[in-house]
């Protein structure tokens, strides 16, 4: 937001310079992104009238302009084609240096000498507009001759460009940086001039105002403007808005935006010609309505909205005829713009409920300055003090304007500023440093709470402006905050906080690091997808499930809280592949939501006495998510890579098992669940993403296998759960190891991962035991399958000879005996 130095000083006494300035409004939390200078460096450009347009030979982007500056005719190359014959520019003649130190000279463009230079507002520092030359007439009555400076009245100025937060509302105006400011120095706040009805006429008698929908419009005020002459606004006015990045139109709108600029209240002006019955109502759109608004677009109106919270309502207001004349809060129609033949203007003045012009503004791609302050929440009070002030500026252009007595108010819901107890050790509880109480009054009423004093506590009440400030504790930290911001950060003593112990990971955190340097020395890399996504994603793998959803999302497509990371990660792969980065391994550390109408845990449902609701929050689960998406990765490189894994980690307890039934997002017929031997706990799954999402994730194109695993990062940080075997080191024997290959017929409900760990645990001569064959075929029996295993045997203090190693065996073919296998 761009605000002029000389129009805050309109409001608050100013002696410092910018640099000072600077430096206060960075610390009020006003970040000052730019200091621009303007009016400087202009003493050399003056007035010329344009006489002759000509073409240039060979060129067909310039042409050669002959301007009279009072000094005889001057040949000019110009590139700019928005002026005609007889129209007064800037010109820069020979010599004249322009703001930035850059110096005219004489130039030859093809074989054509230029005189000067005709300027457009950006080549001044005026604005940013460099689509053409700055036309004069359009702004003042101009003479040949004079100088620019006192042609259009410019004092020299310097223009912050500031950058307001989203939760101040207030600070959206040249009034709200003033206020600011006047509370920071403790100094007087001035108000601006105001005007008052002039007219006996009742703005009743000739207009007509309602609201349909109390829940979307709190307020609508209509007043009456007669004798309204449309013509160019004063040239004061139209600096102010060009300063602030704005074009001057005419004079009736240039007050409206001027307004919203100084207080924050966007107006509408409506030719009352065009209005039918002279009445301004605000309802809901209804489907299959259309406006064609002021920048010349036709919009389907009360469209289906695209997230949570987004309903598609569109407030609009219509006309006696029920016919759409704009889009509440964002942009009018063009059907009943100001045109050069109005004479009578109803002024609309309004409070919108924020969140229906947010949604209307996104849905529509449409921002306006009037919606950028409708969305964070006008002042609801705040309509007629700006009417009075517009009045008071058209009346400068239009002296015998008439503004009809008892403009129409009509109220729907607003909201009520919050009461707040605040008690004096409040303050310095939170922020760690007492304030003087004085300074507290001072600074509250500075900022326009209203402050009474009771017996052990301070009643502070928010002012309409401050609709960001909450209720109850959280209400009081927000004043609290002010008091803070305003008395200044830098004011604050700085402390070094001091704990009764150091520091340091706890057991889950020092988990969390370790497996991620696991996966991340396996190749991984740590990814990062969000926890928001759209509807369409969740149906993915979940259609049939309920979701939680986000009520105030900021896109309509990031409102449901994910269930799974699996779809996040697969979309981020497919990206890269697309772009030749497909062979890799993903890894996401990240937190999943269950609503609570889709768990089990009857912590997560309703219940309680009398069947109050006890809890029904969704279920957060940390999980662990990776995708293999190497050349050739499969299920069995998931697999390779969990054994890996869980070596690292200690889980010597934890087996993979068939499934009957995959989880959603695995192949149906490649998963399986990890689960801890000892405890039964269900600890995730590996195998392979499941084809339908990767096809629908990637359009359908021919993709390769990826190998999934899928950890419950709460259950494996869960002792009880997760069996971590003590870290320990095994001694290399210097001596030779003895190898046996054993092949076992079992049933298929034994597991290879039980059977191996009941052979590890036969003797202390068991080294390692590897599964290296599977093999089902007609010559066993139905039912059962064979499975191979190389054991290693060895001691650490001699060879093993003969009879130790056939005992050995003999001990191992027994064991495994008890699960019911057999030796092939």
């Amino acid at each position: 937001m761009k605000i002029s130095l000389n129009w805050l000083r309109e409001f608050v006494e100013l002696p410092e310079s910018a640099e000072e300035l600077r430096t206060v409004l960075d610390d009020l939390g006003l970040v000052v992104e730019g200091v621009e200078h303007v009016g400087q460096g202009l003493e050399d450009v003056v007035v010329a009238r344009v006489d002759e347009i000509r073409e240039i030979e060979g060129a067909d982007r310039i042409r050669l302009v002959v301007v009279d500056a009072g000094h005889g005719p001057l040949e000019i190359v110009c590139g700019a084609s928005n002026f005609a014959v007889g129209d007064h520019v800037p010109l820069a003649p020979v010599g004249a240096v322009l703001p930035g130190g850059f110096t005219i000279s004489e130039r030859t463009v093809r074989g054509v000498v230029s005189h000067g230079m005709l300027c457009s507002p950006r080549e001044l520092e005026m604005n940013d507009d460099h689509q053409g030359l700055m036309v004069l007439d359009q702004l003042i009555e101009p003479r040949v001759g004079e100088g620019l400076v006192v042609a259009l009245k410019i004092t020299p100025d310097v223009i912050f460009d500031i950058s307001v937060e989203g939760n101040r509302p207030d600070a959206w105006c040249v009034e709200g940086v003033a206020r600011d400011l006047a509370t920071r120095l403790r100094r007087t706040l001035r108000s601006p001039t105001l005007a008052t009805t002039n007219s006996m006429t009742e703005s009743a008698s000739f207009a007509g105002a309602a609201i349909d929908d109390p829940d979307l419009c709190g307020r609508l005020t209509v007043s009456v403007l007669r004798e309204v002459k449309v013509t160019a606004s004063p040239s004061w006015v139209a600096q102010r808005l060009q300063s602030s990045g704005m074009r001057p139109i005419s004079n009736v709108v240039d007050a409206s935006n001027l307004v919203m600029l100084e207080l924050g209240q966007p107006t509408h002006p409506y030719d009352a010609a065009q209005v039918a019955q002279r009445t301004l109502r605000a309802r809901r759109a209804r489907p299959g309505e259309t406006l064609t608004t002021l920048d010349g677009v036709e919009r389907q109106l009360a469209k289906s909205g695209r997230g949570l919270g987004d309903t598609g309502e569109d407030l609009v207001i219509v006309d006696g005829d029920d016919r759409v004349l704009g889009l509440a809060g964002i942009m009018g129609g063009a059907s009943s713009e100001i045109s050069a033949s109005t004479t009578d203007v109803l002024l609309e003045a309004a409070y919108f409920d924020p969140m229906t012009i947010a949604r209307s503004s996104k849905r529509h791609a449409l921002r306006s300055e009037a919606s950028n302050r409708f969305e964070r929440g006008v002042d609801p009070q705040l309509a007629l003090r700006a009417v009075a002030r517009y009045v008071e500026i058209l009346r400068e252009s239009v002296p015998e304007l008439q503004w009809l007595a008892n403009p129409l108010d009509v109220r729907g819901t607003i909201p009520t500023p919050p009461s707040l107890e605040l008690r004096r050790s409040d303050v310095g509880r939170l922020l760690g440093v007492e304030i003087a109480i004085d300074d507290v009054l001072a600074i509250l009423g500075g900022l326009g709470f209203s402050v009474v004093q009771k017996k052990d506590y301070l009643e502070v009440t928010a002012p309409g402006s401050r609709l960001d400030v909450r209720a109850g504790s959280e209400g009081r930290a927000d004043v609290i905050e002010e008091i803070a911001r305003l008395y200044g950060y830098r004011r604050l003593p700085r402390h070094n906080p001091a704990w009764p112990e150091l520091g340091g990971l706890d057991d889950r955190q020092r988990l969390r690091r370790h497996l991620r340097e696991v996966v991340v020395d396996a190749g991984a890399l740590e990814a990062w997808t969000p926890s928001l996504g759209s509807d369409a994603d969740f149906d993915l793998l979940l259609r049939d499930q309920a979701r939680v959803r986000v009520t105030n999302p900021l896109a309509a497509d990031e409102s449901v809280l994910r269930a799974t990371q699996i779809t996040g990660l697969v979309r981020a792969w497919a990206k890269n592949y697309e772009r030749g980065l497909g062979d890799v391994i993903l890894v996401e550390f990240g937190v999943v939501f269950t609503h609570p109408g889709a768990t089990s845990d009857p912590r997560m449902t309703k219940g309680g006495v009398g069947g109050k609701l006890i809890l029904a929050l969704p279920r957060e689960n940390e999980r662990v998510t990776i995708v293999l998406a190497r050349q050739d990765d499969d299920a069995s490189s998931a697999v390779a890579l969990w054994s890996v894994v869980a070596r690292r980690l200690g889980l010597d307890d934890v087996v993979v098992r068939s499934v009957t039934e995959a989880p959603r997002g695995l192949h149906p017929t490649r998963a399986a669940a990890l689960v801890d031997r000892t405890s039964g706990a269900l600890l995730g799954h590996v195998g392979e993403v499941d084809a339908e999402l990767v096809d629908a994730v990637t359009s359908g194109s021919p993709l390769r296998r990826l190998g999934l695993i899928d950890l419950d990062f709460d259950a494996l940080a869960d002792p009880h759960q997760a069996t971590r075997a003590p870290a320990a080191v095994r001694v290399p024997s210097r001596f030779p190891s003895a190898v046996l290959d054993l092949a076992f017929v079992t049933p298929q409900r034994v597991n290879a991962g039980d059977l191996a760990h009941t052979l590890r645990q036969a003797s202390d001569l068991v080294e390692e035991v590897t599964l290296f064959d599977v093999y089902h075929g007609p010559t066993l029996a139905e039912g059962t399958r064979s499975l191979a295993f190389n054991v290693r045997l060895s001691s650490v203090d001699r060879t093993l000879n003969e009879n130790e190693v056939t005992r050995c065996r003999a001990l191992l073919i027994e064991l495994a005996g008890s699960l019911g296998a057999v030796l092939r």
